[in-house]
């Protein structure tokens, strides 16, 4: 923090010795003094007159590089001041304000600034980078500056614009593929079929039924199986996957609920989210991103879209626990129509969650569930079910855990530590 103190040290030395004079004048008797404090108090008065009845104006513009950075990353912060006085100023100090969960050395020598009575005055440009330790809207700023006068006596400190938020994504980690083996799904882009009896594209044979057209008969497969086969269409479509955060605020501790980034398990559901969904989308898969209700967290994600991706870091930014959150969306949406990968990231979850959750195995063909913080035996009893689950939360190693949950092997009850 800046001294409100409106002089600087030489300032106070000038007013102590006309203090001084002052004294020594009167117990001497010396008319020399007097005015050698008379003219100290002038100046001094002149140079505070100088930094705060003068009028001037300043603007600040400040943009950050990346525009919006994810947790762990830094973040360059520039800053342009145009500042307009009829005096000019001497070298002070300036110190930007950071929020809580952005760090970074955000002070330095401002330095000093022409007249503006006989040019337009001089822009400054100032710079430095921070690191971004917590997800959500992080407003930086505003800029405070300590100007000094030309004599270096007086000084005011001054705020110059206003502040400008900073959007904190949650933090992306690299996940290894779906599997590793051939013969387990995962592994690269894939692709569903849909039979659609007629068209040119992509052709396999069927049996022919009355009323095909002789034109579509497949003379080759009908000479291989001594039978009659028409043509039929295969049309490629791309094959689905959901990726479910766990929002219940039970699940949670308070502050997932209260503020973004103020959770440190909740920050590595998050994560584990969005990683995920990055991850599948990679695969070719087009991504579902919902809450536990089945309320949609983003856009769906194409696969192969990596501008996708990042739209659904910056709708994640702001998400926090609900105090009316479940986990009853996946059982209802599920209960029917079956889908490709389903992700399930949850928080504290119990043996009566994992059997709520166990139906969703025979509608998914890969059903993974990380949990952050379960309880004893929760995720064995997963594993017993059909899941491959795997612990999450501060302090564990995401790609390690994902690893574990994607492992055929799997018993869920292993925990993977950074």
């Amino acid at each position: 923090m800046f001294s409100r103190w409106p002089l600087t040290f030489r300032g106070t030395g000038a007013a102590l010795l006309a203090a001084a004079c002052l004294v020594l004048a009167q117990r001497f008797a010396l008319a020399e003094l007097v005015y050698l404090a008379v003219l100290l108090v002038l100046l001094v008065a002149g140079s505070i007159a100088t930094l705060y009845l003068v009028r001037r104006s300043e603007r600040v513009t400040r943009s950050f590089d990346p525009a919006v950075v994810s947790v762990g990353d830094e973040v360059a912060v520039r800053l342009r001041i145009e500042i307009r006085s009829p005096l000019p100023a001497a070298q002070g100090r300036w110190h930007d304000a950071l929020p809580d969960g952005v760090h970074g050395e955000a002070n330095g020598v401002f330095p000093e600034t022409s007249s503006g009575v006989r040019a337009k005055g001089r822009d400054t440009e100032l710079a430095y980078t921070a690191t971004a330790a917590r997800r959500g809207i992080r407003n930086i700023g505003p800029l405070s500056v300590v100007a000094t006068d030309p004599f270096g006596l007086a000084r005011r400190r001054h705020t110059i614009g206003r502040a400008l938020p900073l959007t904190v994504t949650p933090a992306l980690v690299e996940l290894g593929p779906l599997a590793d083996q051939s013969g387990d799904l995962g592994g690269g882009m894939h692709s569903a079929t849909d039979q659609l009896g007629q068209g040119s594209d992509n052709l396999v044979p069927r049996h022919y039924v009355p009323g095909d057209s002789m034109r579509r008969i497949h003379w080759r497969a009908s000479a291989h199986r001594d039978e009659l086969m028409v043509r039929q269409e295969e049309q490629e479509t791309t094959p689905e996957a959901v990726v479910v955060l766990d929002r219940t605020a039970a699940h949670w501790a308070p502050d997932a609920a209260r503020s973004a980034g103020a959770d440190a398990a909740f920050e590595a559901a998050v994560s584990a989210c969005l990683s995920a969904a990055a991850l599948l989308a990679r695969e070719g898969y087009t991504v579902a991103v919902i809450d536990g209700d089945g309320a949609a967290l983003s856009d769906e994600v194409a696969g192969g879209d990596a501008a996708g991706i990042e739209r659904l870091a910056v709708d994640l930014a702001t998400v926090k626990a609900r105090r009316d959150g479940s986990l009853a969306g996946p059982r209802s949406l599920f209960a029917s129509d079956p889908t490709g990968p389903l992700v399930i990231v949850a928080g504290a979850i119990d043996d009566a969650d994992a059997a709520a959750l166990a139906p969703l195995v025979h509608h998914t063909s890969l059903p993974l569930l990380l949990a952050a913080a379960p309880a004893e035996g929760a995720l064995r009893h997963a594993a017993e079910r059909g899941w491959r689950a795997a612990e999450i939360g501060d302090g564990v190693d995401l790609a390690a855990a994902w690893n574990v949950a994607v492992d055929r092997g799997n018993l869920g009850a292993r925990r993977v530590d950074a």
